[in-house]
């Protein structure tokens, strides 16, 4: 069976009760990524710098900061690329299994600086709240709120910086990993929601975080280098964490196919665009995903990128990552311009 890795600089392990803080024992524990103490304490180690948004300049696009919330500190990081005429606006969440991981971090900025620039669209990448300190649902509701700044902004006319260039008619919610779950579960908060003169065209879920209970084939058999972005053991630590206190991973916001859930045929859906990795653990409950969409009726397609495992288009430096990383960015580009 085939394995794939990540840029071993980015090593990532799971474990459970090694480390300390102080005399306190670790409760929960993604090595090189998240440390929950007994005591409540979370720590993060660096494992990826954090970048300021300056971009090279032949890439054409121009960056800058925002705070959304003061009080919770949540904020943006907008991509704007040199256009002579009104782009897609694309909102984007970063993965991290909605506990780790960061708008700032270097591989995301490099990832959504070229996205903006090769696929022709704006950019707001949100720096959500984080998991165990604001467990689900605070990051759709960060989600949520970040939507509605971006409507008063538009409305005020004052960010004409990046509002002129951008085309309010036509916009997507986007992530991969815990991001494009995020991006899922806020499509489904807005349908009461008055957001003109923004109009949602559709979903770009690459990776797309779910889990549940029952085990798929890929999770169960999908063999994995302890360099892999994405272990079994540490998806269940990153739902153990996010979930409300008492839940299990049949919760809606982990399973949308589980008994729990919203019936498919009774949401309102965007169009959904799917990116799946071959060697993946998510492989399967993506695919399934992907069929429940189709069978509700709702307008689904889906790309699956052969030879590359989780968040390769972030973590991975290969010539192979690298290639399915261009075709990625090829069709987000022709599903947004549309």
């Amino acid at each position: 069976m085939a394995t794939i890795a990540m840029d071993p600089s980015l090593s990532l392990q799971i474990g459970r009760g090694s480390n300390q803080h102080g005399a306190v024992p670790v409760k929960e524990e993604i090595q090189g990524l998240i440390e929950v103490y007994k005591d409540g304490h979370v720590e993060r180690p660096q494992i990826v710098p954090y970048v300021t948004p300056a971009l090279p300049p032949e890439l054409g696009v121009t960056t800058k900061d925002f705070v959304i919330d003061n009080f919770t500190n949540v904020w943006a990081r907008f991509y704007v690329p040199k256009s002579n005429w009104k782009l897609p606006l694309v909102v984007y969440f970063h993965g991290g299994g909605f506990c780790a991981g960061s708008v700032a971090w270097s591989c995301y900025h490099e990832f959504l600086g070229k996205l903006a620039a090769k696929a022709g669209c704006l950019i707001v990448s949100i720096n959500y709240r984080l998991a165990p300190e604001n467990p689900l649902p605070a990051a759709y509701e960060d989600g949520v709120k970040c939507l509605m700044w971006l409507k008063q902004e538009a409305l005020k006319g004052s960010s004409e910086w990046w509002s002129k260039q951008c085309n309010l008619c036509s916009v997507f919610l986007a992530g991969d990993s815990a991001g494009a779950n995020i991006a899922h579960n806020v499509t489904t908060r807005l349908n009461s929601k008055n957001l003109y003169p923004l109009t949602l065209k559709g979903a770009i879920l690459i990776q797309p975080f779910f889990g549940g209970e029952a085990r798929t084939n890929s999770e169960k058999n999908m063999v994995q280098s302890p360099r892999s972005a994405l272990s079994l053991p540490a998806s269940d630590t990153y739902w153990r964490l996010a979930l409300p206190c008492g839940t299990n991973r049949d919760h809606p916001w982990c399973n949308p196919l589980g008994k729990g859930s919203a019936k498919m045929e009774e949401m309102k859906l965007l169009p959904t665009l799917v990116c799946i990795s071959e060697m993946d653990i998510l492989r399967d409950r993506n695919l399934e995903f992907c069929a429940a969409l189709g069978k509700a009726g709702k307008k689904v397609e889906h790309v699956l990128y052969k030879g590359v495992g989780h968040a390769f288009q972030v973590l991975s430096k290969s010539r192979l990552s690298q290639s399915r990383t261009n075709e990625m960015i090829a069709r987000v580009k022709a599903f947004v311009n549309r």
